[in-house]
This record gives C-alpha cells, sequence and structure tokens, in this order.
C-alpha cells in the first residue's frame, strides 16, 4: 500500500512537470480565470501525463472551493431542462466548476432533501428551478450564506437572484395566438400546478387572456397531467372523444403538446384542420415532429448560459448584488395551429 502511496503525483510533481510554481498549480485549480491560458494549459498537460488527482476533501478543510456546483431539477426524464442544463454545464467549466446534479420529482421537500446533501459535499454554489420552494429551503441557503440562483423563471421578487423568462407573458402569448386565429372553443392541457410556479404562471397567463375574450373553458375540457408522453396523450384521447369536442387545445408544454398531437392521430383527427394544438418552450425535437409544433419559444441555452455564467461569477467574486435577469419569449408559428373550420 506505502509503494502504490508513494507513487501517486502530488502537486509538486505538477508544478515540476509544468515549469511552474506549486502556487501557480493551485491558482489554476481555485482561481482558472487568474491564470493565463497557456499556463494553464501547460498544468493540464501535466495532470493528465502524471495521473494527477487533487485532494478535494483536504482543500474543503482548509476552506479553500471543491470546484462543484449543486444544480437540482424537477425531472431529468424529459427534455424539458435538458437544453438548460448543458448550457449551464458548458458555461461553468471554464471557470473550473462541475455541476453536481440531482432532480426531486416536483417534491419540495425531496427538494430540501437534496439540498442539505449538496451543502454536506461542500458545493460552492446551488441552482434551483423555478421561485417554489419551501421556506426551509430558502431558510438554508440564507442561513450557510452560499451563492445560490433560481434559473427559468423571471420574477423580478425573487429572493434570490434569478435568469429566466416570464412564463405568465408565455401562457399569454399562446392564448393570444390562437384567439386571434378566431378560436372559441379552447381547451386546455397543463400540468399540476402546485409547486411549479412555471406551470401556473402559463395557466393564468392563458385564462386571462381568455377570461378578457369572454371565453369560458368547461370543466370537461381542462386536462392535468404530468410531465409525460404517454400519460398526456391518454389524457387527452379521453377529451377529444366527447361529442362535443374543442377546436383549439393550449398545452402547458411541448411535452404535453406532442401528446396531445399523438393523441389526435389515435383517433385520425386532422392537425391543424379539426383540431390545433400550441405548446411552450421550443424543445429539442418540436420543430421535427410531424406536422411541425407551433409553440412559445423559451431561450433555454441562453439562459443556462447566463445562469452558469452569473453563478460562477458570484462565487469567484462574492459579494455581489441580487440579478433578475428576464430573457425574451416569441411566438413560434409551425403547421399545427390553424384557423377553426
Amino acid at each position: 500500500m506505502h509503494d502504490a502511496e508513494d507513487k501517486k503525483a502530488d502537486i509538486v510533481a505538477v508544478a515540476r512537470a509544468a515549469r511552474v510554481s506549486i502556487s501557480t498549480v493551485s491558482r489554476s485549480f481555485n482561481h482558472p480565470d487568474l491564470v493565463k491560458p497557456a499556463t494553464r494549459k501547460k498544468i493540464n498537460s501535466a495532470v493528465r501525463r502524471l495521473g494527477y488527482i487533487r485532494n478535494r476533501a483536504a482543500q474543503t478543510m482548509h476552506g479553500i472551493r471543491s470546484g462543484t456546483i449543486g444544480l437540482v431539477v424537477p425531472t431529468i426524464d424529459h427534455t424539458i431542462f435538458a437544453e438548460v442544463v448543458q448550457a449551464f454545464s458548458d458555461a461553468v467549466e471554464p471557470e473550473g466548476f462541475t455541476i453536481l446534479l440531482a432532480s426531486h420529482g416536483y417534491d419540495l421537500e425531496r427538494e430540501y432533501a437534496v439540498l442539505r446533501k449538496f451543502l454536506e459535499h461542500r458545493v460552492d454554489g446551488v441552482a434551483l428551478i423555478g421561485h417554489d420552494h419551501s421556506e426551509e429551503t430558502y431558510q438554508l441557503l440564507a442561513r450557510q450564506g452560499i451563492p445560490a440562483l433560481s434559473i427559468w423563471g423571471y420574477d423580478p421578487a425573487s429572493r434570490i437572484s434569478c435568469v429566466g423568462a416570464d412564463n405568465h407573458a408565455a401562457g399569454l402569448l399562446a392564448a393570444e395566438h390562437l384567439v386571434g386565429l378566431g378560436h372559441r372553443r379552447i381547451g386546455l392541457v397543463f400540468p399540476p400546478t402546485q409547486d411549479n410556479d412555471r406551470a401556473r404562471g402559463r395557466f393564468e397567463g392563458a385564462r386571462a387572456v381568455l377570461d378578457a375574450a369572454g371565453i369560458t373553458v368547461p370543466d370537461r375540457w381542462m386536462v392535468e397531467a404530468p410531465y409525460s408522453l404517454t400519460e398526456a396523450k391518454e389524457a387527452v384521447l379521453g377529451l377529444l372523444d366527447q361529442p362535443d369536442p374543442p377546436s383549439a387545445l393550449l398545452c402547458g408544454n411541448d411535452v404535453l403538446a406532442v401528446g396531445t398531437v399523438y393523441a389526435a392521430h389515435r383517433l385520425t383527427l386532422d392537425v391543424p384542420g379539426a383540431l390545433s394544438v400550441i405548446g411552450i418552450g421550443d424543445f429539442k425535437g418540436s420543430r421535427e415532429m410531424e406536422p411541425p409544433l407551433t409553440t412559445i419559444r423559451l431561450p433555454a441555452r441562453r439562459i443556462g448560459q447566463i445562469a452558469g455564467q452569473q453563478l460562477a461569477q458570484s462565487i469567484v467574486h462574492p459579494g455581489g448584488d441580487t440579478i433578475r435577469l428576464n430573457y425574451e419569449i416569441a411566438l413560434v408559428p409551425r403547421a399545427t395551429c390553424a384557423a377553426p373550420q
């Protein structure tokens, strides 16, 4: 055992191989922005050549950053957060950070437990999705004094920094498109809105437009389904198989919208001839499906990229102000919406 331990490369060997000082090697790990790219390249080459592994536990004991950021998302089952997560990870990597990813299944108690685990592992910062979190979660973040940021939803009164889009406005825009096409028989397909500020904001935005237009949505035309193609399809099949189905369905996200189109196909209903369908998100695959999905684009990659950069900077340069960034949404008209026949 002792022979094996002796053969392990240490930071001194890395510094010698890269022909730099030990402090420069340490700085390249802990503050890469302060080290020239060419020097970092030499150090990384030496690290790879020697097989050097940093002792994170020892560094944390001495107050040095762990180099990790905890990212907690509601689900990793579908593409809803995939682009945000990838862009976030790509953005923090050049700053020397790796993400630890966990999901809580839309359970805020589980989210709190995951957050505690991340803090036990001494993550340097935490990113959460949206603004619906337990009071214990907010209190834990405040007491620990750790940099934290909310991704995906914009709220001018958010308790922590946020980078996202206005979900209420997304619901407004989707409903305005259907009403503008002449639809008045409009149904709603949404996920549960409790503890989900993104879905709740979109739902309230859509209802505001419909109410203003004097459009009443019967209970039988309102379907609740989780983020699942299969369950959305089954739920919408029951809605569309009624004697008086709606002429359009507004879906709270693209996953539900795709499931809705599949349900229409199962019943041999033409989309958009017999049924118009609109989603929210513009996730990967929405443009490639048949017919291409009309949706509201949320700039997922941009949100993830800026969120990662902002959180990394708040760790490297602590003490900054709370930021609240709102990114523009847009209607993407494709082939699943048309005027009612």
